[in-house]
């Protein structure tokens, strides 16, 4: 498994176009996923690239217009409750605040957490 240090974030091309953000600390709390997938490699990677497909699809509908208020926060839901089953930390406390504000800073802090962990879930992936 990689360690924390392999895990900081590279740039790649994130959702919204913007550039990555780089982290001294970890986006992804390994131990956290290790326990969820109960150790299994293969199921922490799927987990991965399920949660980096899904987080990409929802911050594309979060930035982008004609979605209700409503279906906004359905969408953010989701992607705290799925930060959370992985480790990602800061996506999900991200989410948590954007969920109950809905502001454009929230959004944009939302928006460099989520480039954070795709970026450390594409190093993680690249190691399989």
């Amino acid at each position: 498994m990689a360690s924390a240090a392999q895990l900081q974030a590279r740039p790649q091309k994130p959702c919204d176009g913007a550039a990555a953000t780089s982290s001294a600390a970890s986006p992804i709390d390994l131990v956290h996923l290790s326990r969820q997938s109960l150790g299994d490699r293969a199921l922490e990677l799927n987990l991965l690239a399920l949660f980096e497909r899904q987080a990409c699809h929802i911050m594309e509908q979060l930035t982008g217009e004609g979605l209700s208020e409503a279906k906004r926060r359905d969408h953010v839901h989701t992607l705290k409750g799925s930060a959370r089953a992985i480790g990602a930390l800061a996506v999900a406390t991200d989410a948590q605040t954007y969920e109950g504000i809905c502001s454009a800073d929230a959004l944009n802090a939302l928006s460099g957490s989520v480039d954070a962990a795709r970026a450390a879930i594409a190093e993680l992936l690249a190691d399989r």
